[in-house]
């Protein structure tokens, strides 16, 4: 079986107003919020959509490989017109295409210094050909937004760097090494979401920044995917008052998408939205219908996790009839989407991500190692721990997604390391006695851990919760604790007094690994207590 229908040069595109604009709407396959649904389970409800409107493409999550492959290919079989594939692959194919690789959170490659921009490009290099081989067009990645608010509670880590010098940097690399892939990658949030302290999933955002600021920090990482041939960039559902007095966010910001983007920073590729689905934009309007009329009049091209594709269409052809949207600017929309499907759904040999899946590996490994910091940094190597003498190790868990693993992958790293760990998981349903348990163990073990995972996850809680801190602090008043933050290293800051502070800037399952390793045991009290 073919693993995807491919654009061919005798392939007539749609002539007919709705199906044109059917072809500017994606849907959701997949799903990693409750009701769970892998993308192999949601196949029939897709060729059932398929048969009532011609959408343009799917946007996936939670793809088990290699069923995904399969799932796709019977898909694309069933589509009239090729459907453009497009995932969040941030952190690798394996964030969503589960069984590839999954790379450390975008932050820990700034860690590298020097290597960093060459490992970027090697892990968009790793990602395009594992998302390839699954049938995956689009990499909604890189995100080229400055994490310049420590506060940011949906980028954070997400973010490659917290200044505009090296964010556009690293852009770059990644924007060439997926040009010269063959997959299509999309720069977002536009024109900046990392100085925002609201989650756009549950709220619209204001940056409340002057336009001279907003020209320093905010567009040079943008200014540099666009110089870089970036083919798609993702708009955000942020207000930017000194860009658009109205207050809309700029997915419905002709100012921001036109005068901006287009006019000033010279884009031509296709603007994409955000999904449509997050309260940033949804909550403006009535219908969801109405939104789409709104992106795409204000220069949106791409619809993003649109719920309801038919009633969409329906909503933006009434207002083509009615004059609000013209009809010039969806030929201008869909012409930029096809060509897209002509130039990345083209017949080519596609690669097996286990030919190369060993290096991916490897420089997962790499990077993740290489991203460890320690506080004090006078000490710098890593922590020593007696090999035979017992270990309390409490990970404190801010959200329990329905994905996730039954214990995390640091438990099993540890005790690869370690004889003696005694290791807990104290998650958002913990109880008081699990907590208690937790201490007393602490309390009776001459070598403590505690470690957090701090992070940004849609339309969870961001930061370390005060039942957490105070966990903490406890483990560390009994003596010779160690304080690990799996995610932002803002999260140690009340923690001054811990023997040891570190932080990896990911939870990834290789980050865990490279916090283990971080670890030296040693077989007797040559050197520093506590580990």
């Amino acid at each position: 079986m073919s693993h995807t229908k491919t654009m061919t040069p005798d392939l007539a595109p749609p002539t007919a107003l709705r199906d044109k604009l059917a072809q500017l709407v994606f849907v959701r396959i997949g799903s990693n919020l409750p009701p769970v649904r892998r993308v192999n389970e949601d196949e029939s409800r897709i060729a059932g959509l398929l048969s009532e409107c011609p959408i343009g493409g799917l946007l996936l999550f939670n793809g088990p490989w290699p069923e995904v492959r399969d799932t796709l290919a019977r898909l694309q079989q069933t589509s009239r017109w090729p459907l453009l594939v497009a995932s969040d692959l941030e952190r690798g194919a394996g964030q969503q295409l589960h069984g590839l690789t999954v790379f450390p959170h975008a932050r820990a490659f700034a860690e590298l210094g020097e290597g960093a921009a060459q490992a970027v490009a090697e892990a968009a290099t790793h990602t395009a050909r594992e998302a390839l081989a699954a049938g995956v067009h689009a990499l909604l990645a890189p995100v080229a937004d400055v994490n310049s608010n420590p506060a940011n509670p949906i980028i954070a880590t997400r973010a490659l760097a917290e200044t505009p010098e090296l964010a556009s940097r690293l852009v770059e690399a990644y924007v060439h090494a997926a040009n010269a892939a063959g997959v299509m990658c999309c720069a977002k949030h536009f024109p900046g979401h990392g100085d925002t302290q609201g989650d756009s999933h549950a709220m619209l955002p204001v940056v409340d920044r002057p336009l001279e600021a907003l020209e320093a920090t905010e567009l040079p990482p943008f200014r540099a995917a666009v110089a870089a041939g970036a083919p798609m960039i993702m708009t955000a559902h942020v207000s930017y008052p000194a860009l658009d007095p109205s207050g809309a966010p700029a997915t419905v910001s002709r100012p921001i998408l036109q005068g901006l983007l287009r006019d000033r920073l010279g884009f031509d590729g296709i603007i994409c939205s955000d999904s449509l689905l997050m309260a940033g934009v949804r909550d403006r309007y009535a219908t969801e219908g109405e939104a789409a009329c709104a992106a795409v009049i204000a220069g949106v091209d791409l619809l993003l996790d649109v719920a309801d594709p038919s009633a969409a269409v329906e909503a933006m052809a009434r207002s083509v009839e009615s004059g609000s949207l013209s009809e010039a600017r969806v030929n201008e929309a869909f012409e930029r989407v096809w060509r897209a499907k002509s130039k990345y759904m083209a017949p080519a040999k596609r690669p097996c991500p286990s030919s190369d899946s060993g290096d991916a590996a490897g420089l997962a490994l790499r990077v993740a190692s290489g991203a460890v910091r320690c506080w004090p940094q006078e000490h710098g190597g890593p922590l020593l721990c007696l090999r035979d003498q017992p270990v309390t190790v409490c990970l404190l868990k801010t959200s329990q997604l329905a994905t996730d693993p039954p214990e995390q992958p640091l438990a099993a790293a540890l005790r690869e390391r370690l004889s003696d760990v005694r290791y807990f998981e104290l998650g958002p349903d913990a109880s008081d006695e699990d907590y208690a348990r937790a201490l007393a163990s602490a309390a009776s073990t001459p070598q403590r851990l505690a470690a957090m995972i701090v992070k940004p996850s849609a339309w969870h809680a961001f930061g370390l919760p005060k039942r957490h801190a105070d966990h903490v602090h406890a483990m560390i008043e009994l003596g010779d604790a160690a304080v690990a933050s799996l995610g932002v290293p803002t999260a140690l800051d009340q923690f001054s007094n811990a023997l040891w502070r570190l932080c990896t800037y990911s939870d990834t399952p290789v980050s865990q690994q490279a916090l283990a390793e971080h670890l030296r045991p040693v077989e007797a009290l040559e050197a520093l207590p506590g580990c």
